[in-house]
Formats: structure tokens, sequence, C-alpha cells
């Protein structure tokens, strides 16, 4: 069996869904004094007064499930999951995002792949009584390369450490991303497992510069994406083996 680990904004999705919120605020558009309140590293904290200043504006649970339901898929991404609908019990997947659980779950229900994950880890999301989407932290974490709410290579290493445990063992780890928070679990892989980072962002780069500092550091088989076209071709490769 193979564990397959997806990232979401920007790699199940084509957008990044905290920026495609805005869409649902008035004029489309955040004002300056929000937008100057980001701290790198802190996109969390930043996401909860964006939300707090939506909720003020009057917009709604069903405003905010439109934007979500409507947010596109990457290229080639139904096409991988109709392969992995067919082939589910080869595969274990999980979702792994710095996104929110509601905004995931809108999405992928409305995408009619939402069954196909066993597990989904994100920042918690909720509507408060006022009616305001609210957004915690998803844990904490000493990682110094990892946002401070958020630390995938931590998720990951425990999910596949409960998993043992359960006697479940997987025979390779696929992960499929585009973020730098994504370069973090992707360097707990093995020379078994792939990585497959979106080509052209920062995953992708930061692979390559590691393959250039530090040649075989980075031990998983990496194979860049445009399409998820490509990322199917290649796991149909290894079932054919």
């Amino acid at each position: 069996k193979y564990l397959l680990v997806f990232d979401f904004d920007e790699t199940i999705i084509n957008e990044n869904s905290d920026e495609s919120i805005v869409r649902a605020a008035p004029g489309q558009a955040l004002p300056e004094h929000i937008r100057q309140t980001f701290r790198e590293g802190f996109y969390n904290e930043y996401m909860q007064r964006v939300l707090a200043y939506m909720g003020d504006q009057g917009v709604k649970m069903g405003d905010f499930k439109t934007v979500y339901e409507n947010i596109p898929l990457s290229p080639g991404m139904p096409d991988l999951f109709q392969f992995l609908s067919k082939n589910h019990e080869l595969f274990e997947i999980i979702l792994i995002s710095d996104a929110n659980m509601f905004g995931i779950e809108s999405n992928l229900r409305a995408a009619g792949f939402y069954s196909l994950f066993r597990k989904i880890f994100s920042n918690p999301s909720s509507f408060d009584k006022r009616g305001y989407l609210t957004l915690g932290p998803y844990h904490s974490h000493k990682c110094l390369d990892c946002p401070a709410n958020m630390c995938k290579r931590k998720i990951l290493t425990e999910y596949l450490a409960e998993r043992a445990q359960e006697e479940v063992e997987f025979e390779r780890v696929f992960y499929v991303g585009d973020g730098a928070n994504d370069f973090c679990p992707s360097m707990t892989l093995t020379s078994a497992d792939v990585a497959f980072p979106r080509k052209g962002y920062p995953m992708h780069r930061m692979t390559q510069e590691m393959e250039k500092k530090q040649p075989g550091a980075f031990q998983a088989t990496v194979v860049p994406w445009e399409s998820a076209v490509e990322v199917t071709h290649y796991l149909q490769e290894i079932l054919k083996k």
C-alpha cells in the first residue's frame, strides 16, 4: 500500500484559498490597515484578523461557502482524482494544509472528491455565535523553518508513527505540494519515496537549491509537475511494475 500526501492551496486547487475569500469582502479587497498587519511566519494570526474584518462587514457562511466551492482545481487534478478513485484500495490518501477545515471541506465536497481522503489535517475553523468564520492554529512545534501554527513534517512523522502502531506500513510515500512548508516534510522522505513539487513554485526551487548545495541530501526522487496528469502517469507506471 502507498501513502499519498497532498497539500491543498496551489496544489489541489489552482489558487491560494486565503486570498480567494477576499472575493467575498466588500469591493473584493482588504483595507490597507489590515494588509499591513501581516508578519512573516504568522500568517494564521493575520488570517484571523482578515476573517474578523470580513465578519464585521457582514460576510456570512454562505458567502464564504460560495467562494470556496468555486475555486478551480489545478490542471489535471480531476484526472488524478479519478485515477485514485479507481485504484483506491492501493492508496491511502491524506491532506495536510495550512488553510482551514471549512474551506477545504467545502471545496472538496463541491468537487466530489472529499471521500478520497482518509484524513485531513488543517487549521480548525468554525462559525461563532455572531456568524463570523473563526480560525485557530493547528498545533505548536519547535521547527525553526515553519510558520508558528503548523509544521507539516511533525504532522507527517506523527501520522506514519500512528499508522505503524496500527500495523500499517507503507511501501512508499508520495508527496504532492508546492510551497516552502511542503519542503520541510519532504525532507523526511527516503530514497524509496517520491516528491512531486509543482514546477516553478517554492518547493521545487528549494529542492533544486539543496541538490546544488548538498548533492544527495534530498533523498526522495523528485518529479516536478505542471499538470497533475504528470503525477497520474508516474503513478500508473509504478502500478505496472
